[in-house]
């Protein structure tokens, strides 16, 4: 392997300066961008969709769990696919290892799902088996075709305004090896990160932000969830 030129403390700091004001302006692009996404046209949301949980059935709306906006990500855990029934597609797997802690997602009224064609008692086995937490339903319908993921994976974004479901955006195939944090998954959202620095239209839920921030099991205990 030939390697870069070893050089004297002096030049490396010289030439990691030269990166960072690259890094920082791939930073301003990437809050322009997302900003651009809060932005996008809703698409309503007319059909009814149904999808088995461990609760049973339930709806679209159900997904939100009470929350502004819900997250999908269409994982390939079904017959057919690689690693069945034993584990979900290995992309899929390496993805959800990926996932932060949800809490983090709740407090700023966004909820986090999967969403595979597997029935229930295989979704809950291959959690217990990686330890993934993360809530999981069964697709029964429609669903996956109607939104670009029935064939390959790929994660909407939806918003409601009462029992009306829209969708916001679309993320798929490489777009999706940046998700897993708080803020990969906010930033696709319509309502973004919903801090004061950031560019949103008139109106949005905005707070300072660190002040929302807290312990993952301190949230709803007088703070901001």
């Amino acid at each position: 392997m030939k390697t870069p030129p070893v050089v004297s403390p002096q030049e490396w700091e010289a030439a990691r300066q030269r990166l960072l004001a690259e890094e920082k302006a791939l930073t301003r692009a990437r809050d322009a961008l997302a900003a651009k996404r809060r932005r996008m046209p809703w698409q309503a949301v007319e059909k009814e969709y149904a999808f088995e949980g461990p609760e049973g059935r339930v709806g679209l709306l159900d997904l939100f769990h009470g929350r502004r906006q819900l997250i999908v990500y269409r994982a390939f855990h079904e017959p057919g696919v690689s690693g069945w029934p034993d584990h979900a597609c290995v992309g899929c797997s390496m993805l959800a290892d990926h996932v932060g802690h949800l809490s983090h997602l709740n407090a700023r009224d966004t909820t986090l799902v999967f969403a595979s064609r597997a029935p229930q008692p295989d979704i809950e086995r291959v959690k217990a088996r990686m330890g993934w937490t993360m809530p999981w339903y069964t697709i029964i319908d429609d669903f996956d075709a109607d939104f670009g993921v029935d064939e390959w994976h790929g994660t909407n974004a939806f918003i409601r305004e009462g029992d009306a479901v829209f969708r916001t955006y679309f993320i798929n195939v490489r777009g999706d090896e940046a998700l897993g944090s708080t803020w990969s998954y906010l930033d696709m959202t319509a309502l973004g990160r919903q801090e004061t620095w950031e560019d949103s239209p008139e109106g949005y839920p905005q707070t300072p932000p660190y002040e929302w921030w807290n312990w993952h099991d301190e949230y709803g205990k007088g703070g901001e969830a």
